[in-house]
């Protein structure tokens, strides 16, 4: 069990918990390059945001790297769980330099830049998938109403991976390489929804058997929506990648699977995605204190816009069609309050260290 200094000390350093404002950011910009239905100007702003977010990325690495905290962090049975944050914030920035990137540094090095990120954020993901689990049973001690959805955290990286890594799947060697990279975002896929789901029965038996999440617990409820969006957005993508890589009669059996399984998961994610709109609601009325898990909103809604886009693109549907551009003309308002209310909070914070 983390010491209670050392608890207070790692609170008190630049914690992973901060490159969740890296994923929200780079998913608004991922999410206009990837709508269903293209608007006027969208994409240019949308390669200002991914720069921006490139840039956070860049000085978060560097100041937490200078920190030297992981240890501090990983005794913390709470800061342990944002270890998935830092391996998806590279994963997000780097399919945005695919994505968007290209009119800035030109395609071949967008393309250099997105195996550089993807490797390394696949690689901490699937650590921090195997290591905060193990250091949950092995070290950290839990009271029986200690799950939240932070606990989703170190296992969701592995579906970005997937997701992300399908866009790479054309650009790898025909053949083997390519085969394997198709193959190997599937075996995450699985392995991050399996994760998930029984990460999420026990986050539920949570939520039913003891009081209801207050304050800055809230918004991490929101972490399911964007996991299982995620998987979504996976299969979706990877569906799309399969011909290139499968032969026909497969591929078109993935098509098939990724349209009968995305939009049952797309289901199940509304349904968490009401539950966790009405606490939210109920907690906003109570007053909800502005905290870093604020950003735990952003990615999630974030995965829902290319969620249902992805299904727009299987079906051709007007419906999953416009609900995207509704739910991104959401996520991009609720960005600017998170943002606006982050800003706010380190100019507070440097005043006072001042």
């Amino acid at each position: 069990m983390a010491q209670p200094e050392g608890d207070a000390r790692g609170r008190a350093l630049l914690s992973p918990s901060w490159f969740a404002a890296v994923m929200g950011t780079g998913i608004v910009a991922n999410a206009a390059a990837t709508l269903p239905r293209s608007f006027t100007g969208l994409r240019d702003a949308a390669t200002v945001v991914w720069a921006g977010a490139a840039l956070l990325l860049a000085a978060l690495v560097i100041g937490y790297v200078r920190r030297r905290a992981v240890r501090v962090h990983a005794a913390d049975p709470v800061l342990a769980q944002f270890f998935g944050a830092p391996p998806m914030a590279l994963l997000t920035v780097g399919a945005g330099s695919l994505l968007l990137g290209e009119r800035v540094i030109g395609a071949r090095a967008a393309l250099d830049v997105d195996w550089v990120l993807w490797s390394a954020g696949t690689v901490l993901g699937l650590g921090a998938a195997c290591t905060v689990p193990y250091l949950m049973i092995t070290r950290h001690r839990f009271t029986a109403d200690a799950a939240s959805g932070g606990w989703l955290l170190p296992v969701v990286p592995p579906l970005v991976s997937a997701a992300t890594g399908a866009l790479l799947i054309p650009h790898a060697p025909a053949g083997q390489p390519r085969l394997a990279m198709l193959l190997g975002c599937y075996a995450m896929l699985g392995l991050g929804l399996m994760a998930v789901l029984l990460v999420l029965a026990m986050v539920y038996s949570r939520l039913v058997h003891h009081d209801a999440p207050i304050g800055a617990v809230v918004p991490t409820v929101w972490i399911a929506v964007g996991a299982l969006d995620q998987a979504v957005t996976a299969l979706g993508a990877l569906s799309t990648a399969a011909p290139s890589a499968l032969p026909a009669p497969y591929a078109h059996d993935v098509a098939v699977a990724a349209l009968l399984g995305g939009v049952g998961v797309w289901g199940f994610a509304m349904l968490w995605l009401v539950l966790a709109t009405a606490l939210t609601v109920r907690e906003i009325r109570r007053g909800l204190p502005f905290a870093p898990t604020w950003w735990s909103f952003i990615f999630p809604l974030g995965a829902c816009v290319t969620g249902t886009g992805a299904i727009a693109s299987l079906t051709n549907s007007q419906l999953f069609v416009w609900s995207a551009v509704g739910l991104y003309a959401v996520l991009v308002a609720a960005w600017a309050v998170v943002a606006w209310h982050s800003l706010r909070h380190a100019s507070g914070n440097m005043r006072g260290r001042g």
